[in-house]
């Protein structure tokens, strides 16, 4: 009862301001945030959830318990889980990635750069409809409320318009024997 007392007395006073609070509670308990991350986690991913977990009691200072040193460690608790959750959906998804040899940078950026040239010589509306659904990755339904057109409309630009960039960005032996 007496910490329910002093608390609001000493923040009446100007002795408790946050900033102080924060200061002691960081100074309190760092170490014991970090060394139980880092029972959990390599050093720099212990070193990020230990952050993390101050960053998140710093905007919720005026609701931490009187005792804060267990929440403090559910907290990184949680944040270790997502942590771990999220390395496991990434390396599940890299299993699903068929293995390839590492595509050759130059043939890369000669693509791109062709890419760009043909870009820029298109038809506004043409390089729009691109744009907006391979760069940006929206839906044609997305799209076309920007172009302020309906969807059907946007889709068959959208399909003339990737028909004109295929065609452009064939080698000239091909479009010469056609």
């Amino acid at each position: 009862m007496s910490c329910v007392i002093r608390a609001p007395l000493a923040g009446l006073l100007g002795v408790d301001d946050p900033e102080t609070r924060f200061t002691d509670l960081y100074d309190r308990h760092y170490r014991a945030v970090l060394g139980y991350a880092l029972l959990r986690a390599e050093r720099a991913a212990a070193e990020d959830v230990a952050g993390e977990t101050f960053l998140i009691a710093w905007r919720r200072l005026a609701d931490l318990p009187p005792e804060p040193l267990p929440w403090l460690l559910g907290v990184a608790r949680n944040l270790l889980r997502k942590q771990r959750d999220s390395g496991i959906r990434a390396e599940r998804l890299l299993a699903y990635l068929p293995a390839r040899d590492a595509p050759d940078v130059a043939d890369q950026v000669t693509e791109r750069e062709a890419a760009l040239i043909v870009l820029a010589a298109m038809a506004e509306a043409d390089a729009e409809a691109l744009i907006l659904t391979s760069w940006y990755g929206l839906t044609p339904r997305e799209a076309a409320k920007i172009a302020g057109c309906a969807t059907g409309t946007f889709t068959v630009r959208l399909h003339r318009a990737r028909r004109r960039l295929t065609e452009a960005l064939r080698p000239r032996t091909l479009q010469e024997q056609s």
